[in-house]
């Protein structure tokens, strides 16, 4: 019955886009001509490790992904319903590609509208020529734009999501933190903040992964996930002061030549830190796909997004007696709040967790 009533909706949207204008139609069209074919081609996983038509390997990964779905459910409090339960191969290594943009001289990224999920800060398509036809407007614009693949996201309930095999690559904790990730998306989303549903997403996934491997991970598999969690904050504190220090030189009032010289030196610098970072890592290049191609605004932007209010529901969390059922009502609450009042809170839960480390 729940297929039905999905199906239904996407004929609304469809009626919606048509009664939009022609701007929105084409991309509506592709929206759900995407997601029609992704639920219409999905198997449920249950079905699938009792087929004959899968290898081994793929049998031992799904199995291993319903551990992971029911684990989120009765220890993490998330959503008990389809999604990754189901199961799609789409061919390809992404399932769309985002856009992001920002002016050449601002970090403020830019913003469209949607239907239900409201304004966010990325506009993505199912297929890859589509998104770069649509960056070629920006970047006439002088825009810095950022063109990224996508292995999965969450359509925040509407429709049960399935597994697709563009995250089958990842390992076993990164694997479950993207399904924690995806389902938490489910519980709290607030129209319009990007940064706080990104954040919120982001908590649950790190504070899942690290109950997900102390019941599932051998010693070693734990260490080196320690390892990549401790790199991973490395990095992002790096991407935070280049943030910091080209939000600081575009406030300033000199010529846009001196102004674009100092930007190239301090991303040059982030880079020559990069370097630097990889030193005391041992070498470690987990990042290096991210540094080879060109670094902008939006690209620096986008990964503060996904992290700017880690630190705040964290402390959230640990105020919440690391109990996810009670962080998820702060949460909740937190986000009915008006959105200045909720910034304000956000930013003075993130300085109690630094004073007290």
């Amino acid at each position: 019955m729940r297929h039905a009533r999905n199906y239904l909706l996407l004929i609304c949207l469809s009626t919606i886009g048509l009664i939009s204008g022609c701007s929105h139609l084409g991309y509506y069209a592709q929206s759900i001509g995407g997601q029609i074919s992704i639920l219409s081609n999905r198997q449920p996983i249950d079905e699938l490790l009792q087929s004959n038509d899968i290898n081994t390997a793929l049998k031992q990964k799904l199995a291993l992904v319903l551990n992971m779905r029911d684990f989120a459910t009765k220890k993490l409090g998330l959503p008990e319903d389809g999604s990754y339960r189901s199961y799609l191969d789409i061919g390809r290594p992404y399932v769309v590609w985002n856009i992001v943009a920002a002016p050449e001289f601002s970090l403020q990224l830019e913003e469209w509208c949607f239907l239900f999920a409201g304004c966010i800060r990325y506009r993505g398509y199912f297929a890859k020529e589509d998104v770069i036809e649509y960056a070629k407007a920006y970047q006439e614009k002088a825009y810095d734009v950022y063109l990224r693949g996508v292995e999965a996201y969450s359509t925040l309930g509407w429709f049960d999501d399935p597994l697709l095999n563009t995250v089958l690559h990842r390992d076993n904790a990164h694997l479950a933190g993207l399904i924690f990730h995806e389902l938490a998306h489910q519980v709290v989303y607030v129209d319009n903040d990007s940064a706080f549903n990104e954040s919120f997403a982001k908590t649950v996934e790190l504070e899942g992964i690290r109950l997900w491997m102390a019941d599932n991970g051998t010693e070693d598999a734990f260490n080196e996930y320690s390892k990549n969690a401790s790199r991973r904050n490395d990095f992002i504190d790096l991407v935070k002061t280049t943030y910091d220090n080209l939000d600081q030189l575009y406030a300033l009032e000199i010529p846009e030549n001196e102004k674009r010289t100092k930007k190239r030196s301090i991303i040059s610098e982030m880079k020559d830190a990069y370097h630097q970072l990889k030193q005391q890592w041992g070498d470690y290049n987990g990042y290096d796909k991210w540094f080879s191609t060109d670094i902008n605004n939006a690209k620096i932007a986008a990964i503060t997004t996904y992290a700017d209010y880690v630190p705040a529901f964290t402390a959230l969390f640990q105020q919440n007696n690391s109990d996810f059922s009670q962080f998820y009502i702060a949460a909740i609450a937190l986000g009915n709040l008006p959105e200045k009042e909720r910034d304000i809170k956000l930013e003075n839960l993130g300085l109690s967790l630094n004073v007290e480390k």
